[in-house]
């Protein structure tokens, strides 16, 4: 009788299932699903008569004030906050804030209320669903991630108008993973990562906020998994693993033991590398290696101050410019710039133009800039700058003062040639005799003025670009794009996407060679920097600055401290003589 009923228990016991996604914050959480459904925009649509149209207005403008309270609240909470999670909160709350006080997704609500005579509810649905379509088809990866600004507010629009109410997290058990369609910044808010574990969502990326919010808490997290709420039942064991974005439901022991094991080992690690963080990046023989941090928001600066970086080797500016109706001003960047700068307390600050085509930026800009058939090869970066100079100058201008502050450096986006420096240094050159003219500080003398090389043409021409620039910075992502004619955004040919293919090396071993022999400095500050397995390689090529996000500095310098850099360089070389990326592959990862 024993024997029959544990066979019932084992025919009774739901089978291990591994669901694959998107690991876009390190770790392993193991504990019970809590299941949430947060984010799905599901109402039904009907009409309302041309005498209700009034009234039905005035209940979605009550939603609306009624969302910005709830912000208001929430805001107030994170106030009580410290550290970088808590400024990183602040800042998304303030933007949706800003959505819901002035954007087009409130006007389009309005005035399809009132032109359609359809219920609130759905013409959120509906405008919701037609602004992140619009974001979809934006090829930059972080800038397509704040479609999820949009949705958040939509969502919270739809539950204030469908009387919904907004669940929390401070009575789950600890070690909780939450399991949702979507992650938003209110939901972190509420996250105790001394009680929550992990979470994981059906939507979001690398560069969404959930994932930038996952990695300032120290929570592991996995995205992108379809349909991911409806596949785990509440309470069920699950196992999230943060980097190979894996969420295992219902783990065997044998899993569960193996897990275990790897999260004791993560713990080690950690403690491991926080000791890292006051030491130089200094290889055997001697060789000081700069490392910098890649930041795009303000909470980010104080995180690359904790990990130890040397600088910022790239501030993205594109924060600026989203969700905006008009351009932002010269003030209104300054005042964005300056955190950065002071957060950096004299170490340097590499600040990157806008880096965006006309699809993705404010509606007044636009219209006068329309969009190309093909974005991603058209007026976008450095291009549309000189294009619009009205967009250069301001930028020029709140770099300039924010240069009084402390060191910056002004890095130009997908340059092609060297007349594309020229310009902008004629142009700065302007900007600062009206600044001074004006009584107003600036930075003294006028910063350095670098170029990004991301295009194959500009890695082929890198030395007439170099007689122009002060410093170089290889953009290893877009570089790999336009060489290999691939987009990883792309799913249908993301797994093309090579780093390691032998065009894209050279190209980079032909740029650090051009840029040696006209003794201008050349970094690296796109995803291969951040990746320790590249680290021995880059070094080899002749790299000595990579910059990268805070959270792999200790990773990155752990491997410069462990390579000899004759023996880096002899390895690069052998691997830049080999036929494919597969035996680069092999020899990189023999060495490593």
């Amino acid at each position: 009788m024993n024997d029959s009923g544990d066979t019932a228990a084992k025919d009774t016991k739901t089978p291990q299932r591994v669901l694959e996604g998107l690991g876009v914050a390190d770790g392993v959480a193991i504990g019970p699903a809590h299941v949430i459904e947060v984010g799905r925009l599901r109402v039904r649509e009907y009409k309302i008569g041309a005498g209700d149209v009034a009234a039905e207005r005035e209940r979605f403008a009550d939603a609306v004030a009624a969302s910005a309270r709830q912000l208001k609240k929430l805001q107030a909470r994170t106030e009580k906050m410290s550290g970088a999670a808590a400024e990183e909160l602040g800042f998304l709350l303030e933007a949706s804030q800003q959505i819901l006080q002035s954007s087009r997704l409130i006007r389009r609500v309005d005035e399809r209320i009132a032109a359609e005579r359809v219920n609130a509810e759905s013409a959120v649905q509906f405008e919701v669903g037609r602004i992140e379509e619009e974001f979809a088809r934006i090829p930059d990866a972080y800038l397509a991630a704040r479609a999820q600004d949009i949705h958040e507010v939509g969502a919270r629009l739809i539950r204030r108008l469908s009387n919904v109410p907004y669940a929390g997290f401070a009575d789950l058990p600890k070690g909780s993973i939450i399991i949702a369609h979507a992650i938003t910044p209110a939901d972190t808010v509420l996250m105790d990562p001394a009680r929550i574990g992990g979470f994981a969502a059906a939507v979001g990326g690398p560069e969404s906020h959930s994932a930038i919010m996952a990695r300032s808490l120290g929570l592991p997290a996995v995205l992108g998994i379809q349909d991911l709420e409806e596949k785990i039942p509440p309470g069920e064991t699950v196992i999230l693993d943060g980097a190979k974005g894996l969420v295992i439901v219902a783990p065997s022991p044998a899993t569960l033991a193996e897990y275990a094991r790897v999260r004791r080992r993560l713990v080690r690690e950690r403690g491991l590398l926080n000791r890292l963080r006051t030491l130089r990046a200094v290889t055997l023989d001697g060789t000081k290696v700069m490392l910098q941090a890649n930041v795009e928001l303000p909470f980010e600066a104080e995180a690359a101050v904790r990990a130890g970086a040397d600088g910022i080797g790239l501030l993205r500016t594109e924060f600026l410019f989203m969700n905006r109706d008009e351009l932002p001003t010269e003030d209104e960047q300054y005042a964005a710039l300056k955190p950065f700068v002071v957060a950096m307390n004299g170490k340097p600050v590499t600040i990157r133009t806008l880096d965006v085509g006309g699809d993705k930026l404010a509606p007044a800009l636009r219209e006068k800039m329309p969009t190309g058939p093909n974005p991603a090869l058209g007026l976008r970066a450095i291009r549309l700058s000189l294009k619009y100079r009205p967009l250069l100058e301001a930028q020029l201008a709140a770099i300039l003062r924010v240069g009084a502050l402390g060191p910056v450096r002004l890095l130009l986006p997908m340059v092609g040639t060297a007349s594309d420096l020229i310009k902008v240094r004629a142009a700065m050159g302007r900007v600062a005799a009206r600044l001074k003219k004006a009584k107003v500080r600036i930075a003294d003398p006028l910063p350095p003025l670098g170029a990004m090389i991301e295009v194959p043409a500009a890695a082929l021409a890198v030395k007439s670009i170099a007689a122009h620039a002060d410093f170089l910075s290889l953009g290893t992502n877009d570089l790999t794009m336009y060489t290999l004619a691939i987009d990883r955004g792309d799913e249908h040919v993301a797994d093309l996407y090579d780093p390691l293919h032998p065009a894209v090396l050279q190209l980079i071993h032909h740029a650090i060679l051009g840029a040696n022999t006209a003794g201008v400095p050349i970094g690296l500050c796109g995803e291969m920097g951040g990746d320790p397995r590249y680290t021995s390689l880059l070094l080899g090529l002749g790299l000595r600055d990579l910059s990268m996000r805070a959270t792999g500095l200790a990773r990155v310098k752990q491997r410069v401290r462990a390579v000899d850099i004759d023996e880096v360089t002899r390895r690069a070389h052998l691997m830049l003589e080999q036929p494919d990326s597969a035996h680069i592959a092999r020899l990189l990862d023999k060495g490593a």
